[in-house]
């Protein structure tokens, strides 16, 4: 028993990138619903977390799994662990830009 090592379980939450503006760095909310102690009404709880992204393969919008990890920064305590939802890209074409009348005030 003394070869066999066992790692404790890493924590995993699910949130959405909500920025990518760091090298390798994103930044994950993850939210979650609770019972408010005295008034029982349901409240969202919201809380960001700093994750490392190695492949800068998450974008903003993108809904994705992150795994507890040793610090490796300041705020980064988190990884990557995979994108299980892409965000949907909207794109504008140029021409529709060209149409567009400045609006007078």
């Amino acid at each position: 028993m003394a070869d066999a090592k066992v790692k404790g379980h890493k924590a995993e939450k699910v949130g959405q990138v909500v920025s990518t503006k760091m090298a390798k760095t994103i930044v994950v909310e993850v939210t979650r619903r609770v019972q408010h102690p005295l008034y029982k009404r349901v409240v969202t709880k919201r809380k960001k977390f700093y994750a490392h992204d190695e492949q800068e393969q998450a974008k903003v919008g993108d809904v994705v799994r992150i795994i507890e990890s040793r610090p490796l920064s300041r705020l980064k305590r988190w990884t990557l662990g995979e994108v299980l939802r892409r965000a949907v890209q909207v794109g504008v074409e140029p021409s529709a830009l060209e149409n567009l009348e400045p609006q007078a005030k």
